[in-house]
């Protein structure tokens, strides 16, 4: 497993190590261990989540409020998409900014996105399998959103005609985020 820092402190892209020959592929997805060594800190996960969309696609960007904050490690399992993170952490020196990165069901990376970020991700192909581990368990009362289409963002979702929700078309902006991380 290899770990790629972003430009934004504690988000981190990861290559797994693939092992592969005429019959197909081998690799680990997970190993706990290996993860919080890569990382530094240990993580205990408690959910998984996957999700399927059709092509132009996008969800978020969500988040939940402490105490029911959440880190993600995502990947993509058929498919391709763009994954966004956005750091909400008020006294980050890069609140504000974002990351995206591509993750496909061909190049097998995996994106970790700590407690303190929005999340989202546009779907480039019908049928994209997403997949993401959690470490605190879902709580509708304390979730929040941002607007995937805000100004002050500007993030390039690489989709034409994007489908939303109405939950995110009705999102806050940027602006008038009160962010309680």
């Amino acid at each position: 497993m290899k770990l790629i820092a972003t430009k934004i402190k504690d988000l981190y892209i990861i290559e797994p190590t693939v092992f592969g020959d005429d019959r197909g592929y081998f690799y680990e997805s997970f190993n706990a261990e290996k993860f919080n060594e890569l990382i530094g800190k240990e993580v205990n996960f408690v959910q998984d989540n996957q999700s399927m969309s059709g092509a132009n696609i996008v969800r978020g960007l969500h988040f939940q409020n402490p105490p029911f904050a959440q880190g993600k490690l995502v990947r993509v399992i058929a498919g391709e998409v763009i994954d966004v993170a956005v750091d909400i952490r008020k006294n980050s020196p890069t609140y504000g900014e974002y990351v995206s990165v591509r993750l496909t069901g061909e190049n097998k990376k995996m994106f970790w996105i700590p407690e303190g970020f929005a999340h989202g991700f546009s779907s480039l192909k019908e049928g994209t399998i997403f997949s993401y581990k959690c470490t605190n368990y879902y709580n509708k009362e304390s979730e929040g959103s941002i607007a995937w289409d805000d100004d002050f963002l500007n993030i390039n979702w690489e989709v034409e005609s994007p489908v939303i929700s109405e939950k995110d078309r009705d999102s806050l902006s940027f602006k008038e985020l009160n962010s309680k991380f």
